[in-house]
């Protein structure tokens, strides 16, 4: 599986450039690494490959994942998984109900609550099935939120500063756990981060400009 990213450049409204050429394959497997300062477009990357571009912005060139291509396909149908700042569990739902929301449409009736179940046992943390959101803490949620987009089966994962509002010692626990997951799922991911210490040591990192390609 790949992404692969091939003279991309996007226009604001106003006909100004945000970015030029940007030229990126990533492998299964592979995490690249964005950095670059706030507004110079990489959330806006994100939303292109996502499906959830503004209309404030238009771009030009090729985005594929596993050689399709993604600008005539529908968001809900890319199979792009997003791990943001925030969890965004539901709140109404509990913790195994966030859980089987994200499972394929395939899975029926008992497997749903079975599957999620599995996989809070798979995270250690199947005592809190019965729990909502509000009731477990940051460092909790964070680790539902990362199995509950796996659990939709993506074949590409992007993450938005996923550590950003975790403290410092809950940080470094959880993007070593995170990179594992990610490693066992095999996919390609792209990460957008502000902090040098987020970034795996094999991580390709393209930094602001984005001049250098990671293309092959």
């Amino acid at each position: 599986m790949s992404l692969y990213l091939k003279h991309l450049t996007v226009h604001k409204s106003d006909g100004s450039t945000l970015f030029a050429e940007l030229n990126m394959s990533i492998d299964s497997g592979e995490v690249v690494s964005l950095m670059g300062p706030s507004g110079c477009g990489k959330s806006t990357l994100l939303d292109i490959i996502a499906g959830h571009l503004s209309s404030e912005f238009t771009y030009q060139g090729e985005v594929r994942l596993n050689e399709r291509r993604l600008d005539s396909i529908a968001a809900h149908k890319r199979k792009v998984g997003i791990l943001f700042q925030d969890d965004l569990l539901f709140p109404h739902l509990n913790i195994w109900e966030n859980l089987a929301f994200a499972l394929p449409n395939s899975v029926k009736g008992v497997q749903r609550k079975q599957q999620a179940i599995e996989a809070l046992q798979q995270i250690s943390l199947s005592q809190l099935a019965d729990s909502y959101p509000e009731q477990i803490s940051g460092g909790q949620r964070a680790r539902v939120s990362l199995t509950r987009m796996l659990l939709a089966k993506p074949e590409v994962a992007l993450l938005d500063e996923p550590f950003s509002k975790l403290d410092k010692q809950l940080r470094a626990q959880f993007r070593d756990w995170v990179f594992e997951q990610l490693k066992r799922a095999n996919i390609p991911a792209l990460m957008v981060t502000h902090d040098e210490q987020d970034i795996p040591s094999d991580s390709v990192t393209l930094n602001w400009p984005w001049e250098s390609t990671h293309a092959r």
